[in-house]
């Protein structure tokens, strides 16, 4: 190879693609060409043809991005179906994707219909289905009625028996004595006896409710209809887990791959992270305005771009991902999660007949002539409905025209 000012033709590409490329991207190319033991015409050819991507990636100035991406976004869409995708488990969850989850996602729906949170493991839970288990029966919200088989009420002596599940018990972690615990704390009333195998073998407590005021309308201990109520309080005591979560299920992450996380049926990502056996970086929510709240307005902007992609592609659709990161940064670029539409990017629009081509027309123009509001002709509909070019492609170059200057 020769050598001109003592630099070789591949130091003077690598000098040439740190000038084009953006840092991080020329560091990484750099680390992995370096890394990789090609010999140095082939570390060339990797670097021209890396510049050559960039290059060809990039918009052109003027380019009507936003109308591609709608474009890009919108033609595709019309594909979808109105389906469910089922994931099964020791537990099913019916997870909403398609047209009505990618609606839910650009409406920035509060509560997804079906909240969802991937929990991730560190090791050694990750590697251990056993562990793995034990972390999902520590996470998922458990109270009485998850553990009760039967429960019954015995009008002379005002005793409760409730009837406790062993497999249930078992699988939800929880002992004899964490029940009697909790229903001690809530003061059902005096826990009389515990008997094991009282009852076809299993666990049985007895409670007189005599004694407690608490649950029981005033003036009717010994009615019926009462029972109702202390049944319905028995139910709902909280044993065990986290709030939000109402069930799990253990599954690989991938088919094979004997590593082991955990989905969950609702949503505390903030709980749930402070875990010591979850992989923080890697768990996360469906839900983006709880993503907001607990990590900030980029992690929900990542969010959002994640959860619209695995929309398309799990109904089988290739859209290029800069289409649906500007419309990740329209509605997050506020600093606040905006939906698309009429109370959110669309109604907030600086534009009176951006607004009013969109919805509510004869409101939003007259809210606009009372208030003395200014149309600047910026945007590309407000232009369009003035006849105007608008400022994208040729209409992003003014012209002005004048006379020639003299020479002298």
């Amino acid at each position: 190879m020769s050598k001109k000012n003592g630099e070789s033709p591949y130091e003077r590409l690598k000098r040439k693609a740190a000038e084009i490329l953006p840092q991080n991207i020329y560091q990484d190319l750099i680390d992995k060409v370096e890394a990789s033991g090609l010999s140095e015409e082939g570390k060339q050819r990797v670097i021209e043809e890396a510049i050559r991507q960039y290059l060809h990636a990039q918009v052109q100035p003027g380019e009507a991005v936003g109308t591609v991406a709608a474009q890009s976004i919108g033609e595709p869409g019309t594909q979808m179906t109105l389906r469910t995708f089922h994931f099964t488990g020791i537990v099913e969850f019916d997870v909403t994707l398609g047209l009505p989850r990618l609606i839910e996602i650009v409406d920035a729906k509060r509560e997804p219909s079906t909240p969802l949170t991937y929990i991730y493991l560190k090791e050694p839970w990750r590697s251990d289905e056993a562990k793995a288990r034990e972390v999902a029966r520590k996470i998922e919200y458990t109270t009485m009625e998850k553990i009760i088989e039967d429960i019954d009420y015995q009008l002379g002596d005002r005793v409760i028996t409730i009837v406790l599940d062993k497999e249930r018990l078992e699988d939800k972690g929880v002992t004899v004595d964490q029940v009697v615990k909790a229903l001690k704390k809530e003061k059902i009333g005096e826990v009389l006896s515990i008997e094991e195998g009282e009852y076809k073998g299993k666990p049985v407590i007895f409670i007189d409710v005599e004694v407690s005021e608490k649950l029981l309308p005033e003036e009717s201990l010994l009615m019926p209809q009462s029972f109702h109520s202390v049944n319905e309080k028995i139910k709902k005591i909280y044993l065990k887990g986290i709030k939000g979560i109402k069930r799990i299920s253990v599954r690989e992450e991938e088919e094979g791959s004997g590593k082991f996380m955990l989905l969950a049926e609702g949503n505390n990502l903030e709980e749930i992270l402070r875990l010591q056996e979850v992989d923080y970086r890697r768990t996360r929510s469906n839900n983006i305005h709880e993503i907001a709240r607990v990590l900030g307005i980029e992690a929900a902007r990542n969010a959002l771009i994640d959860e619209i992609m695995n929309v398309l592609k799990e109904a089988g659709l290739d859209v290029d991902i800069r289409h649906v990161m500007i419309v990740a940064d329209i509605m997050t670029w506020s600093g606040a999660i905006r939906q698309i539409g009429r109370l959110g990017v669309a109604g907030e629009k600086p534009s009176v007949l951006a607004r009013a081509a969109f919805e509510v027309t004869v409101k939003q123009l007259y809210e606009a002539a009372v208030t003395g509001e200014l149309e600047r002709f910026l945007g590309v509909t407000e232009n369009i409905i003035a006849g105007l070019p608008p400022r994208v492609g040729t209409g992003a170059v003014l012209l002005r025209m004048g006379k020639p200057a003299r020479n002298g």
